[in-house]
Order: structure tokens, then sequence, then C-alpha cells
């Protein structure tokens, strides 16, 4: 047969050839990128965002929990390249990075040679301790905490308005390696400084201050650098490893009682529920002397002593002289307000200034928060945390049970919430934050992307999420008007 003289052949055989280039052209179609002025190609079609895009490559190297691997960080907003800083990257969080797939990053900005570097970012002030906060995912467990993305902004914008320094940051999405990441939060490390925890260096011939303290779980040691990010996946006994070295314990037990088994034992022996520990944070462990160690553990002593034995059926206190009042208020009132379980026995910071006395914050850490929270019921203090979790490692110290028991404290707490609730902590104020929040991240499609990688099977519904976070917010500000006005 003569092929060329019957076209109706080639007719088909053009067809499917212009079929498969048409169908090949249309899958590159909708898998659409964008790129950064200088040609960077994102991993992720940001579209017409407004929000910060952060690119960070590791030139290969694996990410790991410590120590910190050299990276750049591009920072790109509408797909302008306006920054870009070498950088040092490592994983961060306890409980966060062993069971969230969506982890958390330390971020230090650092020189060519490797040394650290004051860096501004996105109108925050210049320092060098950074932190890449997002929320909990666990795809294999099917679960997430905070649907809404933005307890940890709220938490901190609350603070920040009522007068108390919180983390400042601002809502990003990241690429790791090349690898979309998602919403998180990129914000301040708490840390001293005079644009953050505004205390005075310790002066070496005056012991009084400044410090700062965790009670919180404890820090994996040095010791343990290097080692494989599946030691750290299983690196419980670290966060209960308590020593001479990186803390001191309180004399009081939760119940208020005396100590009388020895401390620093192995990590979640039977008696570990009823012990507080302080962490050294200012003057780390590493450089902290003995002398310092003795004033601060011989000062907390003196004021814990005084809370518990001032009889607060007259007017006279002896505990206010080594504690700013208001300080304990305010950390009362946010974290009441917010209903942050973690408050109060872990993820709490204190500090003394030099020749000041103790002071409560700032708050940190809120991602299991609001009305996620759970433990607590919505109708009690977050403070009563001992009333319904039974020998959790951490437990809330005997101090916050012990204040609800003083009028003076109450007093204090009744005269500033209720003048912050005409304000700062109105109803109207506190929804035009989330409001203002979730338009940001909403309208710039941040949170269509982070849920299009994040959701998996969770049937994530943000607007429910938001929703639910509000009607929450006046509930619990509702019912703290109720209890507190009584007092």
């Amino acid at each position: 047969m003569n092929f060329k003289s019957h076209s109706f052949f080639r007719i088909p055989l053009l067809l499917v050839l212009s079929f498969f280039l048409f169908v090949s052209c249309q899958e590159q179609e909708v898998v659409p990128t964008s790129k950064g002025d200088d040609g960077q190609v994102f991993a992720v079609d940001t579209e017409q965002s407004e929000l910060p895009y952060l690119v960070i490559d590791t030139q290969g190297k694996e990410v790991l929990y410590e120590p910190a691997v050299p990276a750049t960080l591009k920072l790109y907003q509408q797909k302008k390249l306006v920054q870009t800083q070498t950088i040092t990257l490592e994983f961060r969080g306890k409980t966060s990075f062993r069971l969230s797939d969506k982890k958390g990053y330390n971020v230090e900005t650092v020189d060519a040679s490797g040394a650290g570097v004051d860096v501004a970012f996105l109108g925050m002030p210049v320092e060098e301790d950074w932190r890449l906060i997002g929320h909990v995912v666990n795809l294999k467990e099917k679960y997430l905490m905070d649907q809404s993305l933005i307890y940890n902004y709220l938490g901190y914008e609350l603070s920040r308005r009522i007068g108390k320094y919180a983390s400042r940051g601002q809502f990003v999405e990241i690429e790791v390696n090349g690898e979309y990441q998602g919403v998180y939060f990129f914000c301040e490390k708490l840390k001293r400084d005079s644009k953050r925890i505004d205390i005075k260096s310790m002066n070496a011939t005056n012991p009084s201050g400044g410090y700062i303290l965790k009670i919180d779980k404890a820090d994996a040691g040095p010791e343990h650098s290097g080692k494989p990010n599946s030691y750290f996946m299983n690196n419980w006994n670290d966060d209960a490893l308590y020593t001479a070295a990186n803390s001191f314990r309180s004399r009081y037990d939760i119940n208020k009682k005396e100590i009388t088994f020895p401390a620093y034992q192995a990590p979640y022996h039977p008696d570990q529920y009823l012990e507080t520990y302080f962490l050294y944070e200012y003057p780390k462990a590493e450089e902290i002397t003995a002398a310092q160690k003795t004033y601060i553990a011989d000062y907390i002593d003196k004021f814990e002593r005084a809370l518990l034995t001032d009889n607060f059926t007259g007017t006279a206190r002896t505990y206010t002289n080594f504690m700013e009042l208001s300080t304990f208020v305010d950390y009362f009132i946010l974290t009441e307000l917010c209903r942050n379980v973690d408050a109060y026995r872990i993820s709490t910071f204190l500090q003394k200034d030099r020749d000041g006395k103790l002071a409560m914050g700032p708050i940190w850490d809120m991602n299991i928060g609001f009305d996620e929270g759970g433990r607590v019921p919505l109708n009690d203090w977050v403070a009563n945390y001992n009333n319904y979790v039974q020998k959790d490692p951490w437990m809330v110290p005997f101090w916050w049970p012990r204040l609800l028991e003083d009028p003076v404290f109450r007093q204090a707490v009744k005269v500033r919430w209720q003048a912050l609730r005409g304000n700062e902590l109105s109803s109207g104020a506190m929804q035009k934050v989330v409001d203002d929040a979730v338009q940001v991240l909403s309208k710039n499609g941040a949170v269509t992307r982070n849920y299009k990688l994040w959701d998996q099977g969770l049937n994530v519904n943000h607007d429910q999420a938001v929703q639910n976070l509000k009607t929450y917010l006046t509930a619990r500000a509702s019912w703290m008007d109720g209890k507190i006005g009584a007092w």
C-alpha cells in the first residue's frame, strides 16, 4: 500500500501529536511559579501576596537540632529582594519539635566569619537572635494546635497593648532548601537587651542583678551537640535533667511544704511533680558565678518564705518587699485571659534588675492557649491547674494559688483588670486585633497556601477556628469580669 496516497493516515497522527502538546502545555500552566526580582524561583506561587517571603538555603547541609548550620536568608516583599543575610539555622522546641511535622527554627544572624552580628528585620530593632515559630501539626496522629495561626501573635500583641514588652514579630511564609513550609511567626528571642528584656548587665562587683530565670523544661547540655536529629526526637530525659550547673530548686513543694528529699534526682523520679526548678537564663549557666548563684537562690527563698508566712487577714505584707506586684498582676491577667496552660509551670520567664525586685514576664509560648487550651475548664483559673492534672512532671508552683488567697493581690488584679477592660482589653478592642491579624493572612492567600500543605486529611476550617477564638475571648473575659468583680 502506498501511504503517500492515503493522507487520511497523516491527519489522525497530527491530531494525536497536537493533543499531547496541548495537554503538556496545560499541565505546565496549572503549576505556576513565582520569582523574585533577582531570578530566585520560589517553592510556591505567592501570587500578589504582600506577606514577607523568606528563602533559606543551607547549601546542602542537613538542618540539625544542634549545632546550628550556616545558611543564607533572602527576604522578599512583593517578590522584591529587600534583604540578604548570612545566618545559622537549627531546629527549636522540645515537645513541639518531637510531635510536630512543622518544625520551628532558631535563627542567628552572623557575619562572613560566623560571628554574631546585630541586624534589623522588618522594622524590628537590631539583634542577632530570632525565632521562626509555626503551629504544631502532627499528620500521623491527625491533630494540630492553633488552626487560626495567630495565637502567639495575639497574646504578644495584647501584652504590648497593656504596656508590657513581649516578643515583636511578623507573619511570614518560608521555604527551606527549596521546600515550602507555610506560615510562620518571625519574632524576637527573649533575652537581655535594651530593646527586649531591658535589665542591666551583670556587674561582677554587684550580684544583685540583673538576672533572667526560667521555670521550664531543662535544655539539652552541650555534650549532646552534634548528635543526629533522631537522638533529639526521643530525648525526653533531658527535659527533666536538672543539675546544680543549670538550675536551683525551690525550698518548697507545690503544696507549700518544705521539701525533705534531695534535689537533682534522675529525670521523672516519683516526686518530681512536687519540685520547682529555676533555670539560669542570664547569666547563662556556663557563665554564672558561684556568688551570683548564691545571691539569686537566697533572694527567691526570702520571697517564698515571706509569701508563705505573711498573715493575709491583716494589712501588712512583707512578700511585696521582694517582688514587683504590678508585674505579677499583669502576668496573671494575660495568662488567664489567654488561658495559657503552659504558663506558670513551664515557658515562664522571671527577671530581677540590679538593685530591683523580682518581676514576672515576659509572657511566652501561646501555642496551646485560648479555646484549645484544655486541661483546665473555661470557668476556672489556669492557676488552679494542679486541681485538674495529677502528678504532671511540671506543675504550677505554690505562688499562684497562694497569691489568690491574698485580698491585697486580688484587689490589685481587680483595679487593673477593670481599667483595662474599659480600653485595651475591651471585647471590641480584642476582636479587632484578631480581625486585623486574620485579614493580613487571608487577603494575601497565606492561609490557603499553608493548609494546602498542612491539612492533609485534618479537615481544617480556618474561618470556624477564627470564629471560635473570637467567641472564646468574649466568653473568657466575661467570666473574668464576674469572678474578679466579686472580689
